[in-house]
């Protein structure tokens, strides 16, 4: 057999097994989402993440197979191999990666974060994200570095440079820090938890809820819907407010300025009457405290409780307001005065020579 005619030979036996793997892929999966439609959703979501990884599988299979059969140079099946090893690597890689994200799947579906304490539930879900995530991203690396040490000339490059400890590790070293700083910050974060998704926090002022945490940054969404978007080491390094760390109730306070004539005890029985008509309130604290003496005012600080802290801020502006419309119509002179003392000009009059 000619030379010519040994590759159009080898090329149709090739074709014919990618075209046969094509067909198989296009049953079996047809087969197996008919299936899976009538599991539920998780497989039908599963049968449909698998799709191409399936079609990848039965590619290697069949050129494998062919491969053997087809009257390749011994470059040639050198060659093919070669680059089937390379795709059995990335379909190794690649399942791994959708058999932890269905195991990411099936163990977070106890849990749900629309329940009104989801403090369990956000705790489970943010740990499982950030792992799920560094995990993916060290899938990633092992792969390529599998695939890259397939290559006999890159190995020994790989192998020289490391032995060697030149001037490219340093840069390759300084340009991988922070990719690898966020790393090591979100395993510690995934571990420690010192914020959890839906979290309420304050960071450079702004007050939001936790978002996303991905790999290498946190998005919060800010109170008036703008997002915030910081590094994962931010929340190693720096200082910030976190309100639903423990719990997601919160106590919200109001400070009023008032008279010394004013009766506390009215306004103390307003506000629990305030707080027990409002559907924001959880029914744990309503109090009013005299907290200081001005000397014009007294100060009066007011706690309510709610279930999280957007209701908390809600309730404080509901208690203000009809706070002081209760204190305009019922007590309109406990606003706060300056008093003033005039001298008796007649007095003064009289005593004039």
């Amino acid at each position: 057999m000619t030379t010519a005619s040994a590759l159009l030979t080898s090329f149709a036996i090739l074709s014919l097994a990618a075209a046969v793997g094509v067909l198989a892929h296009n049953f079996l999966f047809r087969l197996l989402r008919r299936l899976a439609d009538e599991r539920g959703l998780f497989w039908r979501a599963l049968v449909t993440r698998t799709r191409w990884l399936l079609l990848l599988a039965l590619l290697i299979f069949s050129l494998a197979v062919a491969s053997r059969v087809a009257p390749l140079t011994a470059a040639g099946a050198g060659f093919l191999r070669h680059m089937l090893l390379i795709c059995f690597i990335v379909f190794l890689a690649w399942a791994a990666q959708v058999a932890l994200h269905a195991w990411i799947i099936v163990y977070l579906r106890r849990f749900k974060l629309d329940a009104k304490d989801n403090l369990l539930a956000r705790k489970h879900v943010t740990q499982a994200r950030i792992l799920e995530r560094v995990a993916v991203v060290l899938i990633v690396l092992v792969g390529l570095s599998a695939a890259l040490m397939t290559f006999e000339g890159v190995r020994q490059y790989g192998i020289s440079l490391l032995a060697s400890a030149g001037a490219a590790g340093i840069i390759v070293g300084l340009a991988l820090q922070p990719l690898l700083k966020n790393l090591f910050a979100g395993i510690q974060l995934a571990i420690t938890q010192p914020i959890r998704l839906d979290d309420a926090v304050i960071v450079e002022g702004e007050w939001g809820n936790v978002e996303e945490i991905t790999s290498t940054y946190v998005v919060v969404r800010i109170w008036d819907l703008r997002r915030l978007i910081l590094p994962l080491s931010y929340f190693i390094e720096q200082p910030f407010q976190n309100w639903t760390r423990e719990q997601a109730s919160l106590l919200g306070s109001v400070m009023i300025y008032l008279d010394y004539a004013v009766p506390v005890s009215a306004i103390r029985e307003k506000v629990k009457e305030i707080a027990a008509a409002s559907p924001l309130w959880d029914g744990k604290v309503a109090g009013v405290q005299v907290t200081d003496f001005r000397e014009t005012v007294m100060e009066l600080r007011i706690l309510v409780s709610a279930g999280n802290a957007g209701q908390a801020f809600d309730l404080r502006c509901e208690v203000r307001e009809k706070l002081i419309a209760f204190l305009v119509e019922t007590y309109p002179n406990s606003l706060p005065r300056v008093r003033a003392e005039l001298p008796d000009r007649s007095a003064t009059r009289r005593q004039e020579p």
